[in-house]
């Protein structure tokens, strides 16, 4: 027993070096593309996880506005504390847009929604000491079908965050949530791939819906 507990130990542990190794490299690939070519000014920025990144063609559902996309999947709000000065400090973005908190969730049952909470406060806290005057938009965690039975913890650390937004200045919450679920308070699956995890463009067109009031002119 005790050499299988110390097998899976190890398995843990470099599964976890292992992503952080994968992040490392996708961030610094990040400061390439800016060396390469310089960021635009006065922008949008968009940080988290996947359903960030997969957002591709985010400029279409939003003409007129300018964005920088630093999502990376399958990111929690710790990666992005420790990524901060590499994805968000290098940009003076005129608003801050985050999507992550998902993958904390469901990393473990372990994962309180209060634990959610004080990492998304950590990492508020650590781009409002670089951009006090920024406004930082946080868009609620999702209804993934696939992880439903994480349902109460994400709803739990959404209520959370936003009455954190709520009493902060040029901080905002946008709730998600509650217009991708049915009449029976299901998740709608058409709004998903075949994963159920990742949105199709039906999914973002309802984001961009709920967001577009929020964006800076």
């Amino acid at each position: 027993m005790r050499k299988f507990i110390s097998s899976l130990v190890v398995l843990f542990f470099s599964f976890n070096v292992i992503n952080a190794q994968s992040f490392y490299t996708e961030v610094n690939t990040f400061s390439k593309i800016d060396s390469l070519q310089a960021p635009p000014k006065n922008a949008i920025l968009l940080i988290g996880s996947s359903s960030f990144t997969y957002w591709k063609d985010v400029a279409t559902y939003f003409p007129g506005q300018v964005f920088i996309n630093r999502a990376f999947g399958g990111s929690s709000l710790t990666h992005q504390i420790e990524y901060v000065e590499k994805v968000v400090y290098p940009y003076n973005p005129k608003q801050i847009l985050i999507y992550c908190g998902e993958n904390d969730i469901a990393a473990s049952h372990m994962v309180t929604a209060d634990s959610v909470f004080d990492r998304f406060v950590r990492l508020y806290t650590l781009i409002r000491m670089k951009y006090p005057k920024v406004r930082i938009s946080f868009v609620s965690i999702k209804p993934s079908p696939v992880r439903a039975e994480f349902f109460l913890t994400v709803i739990r650390a959404n209520k959370l965050i936003a009455d954190f937004c709520i009493k902060n200045r040029k901080t905002d919450y946008i709730d998600v949530f509650s217009s991708m679920l049915n009449a029976a308070g299901m998740p709608m699956e058409e709004l998903f791939v075949a994963d159920r995890l990742h949105m199709n463009a039906k999914g973002y067109a309802i984001w961009s819906k709920i967001i577009t009031p929020y964006l800076i002119d």
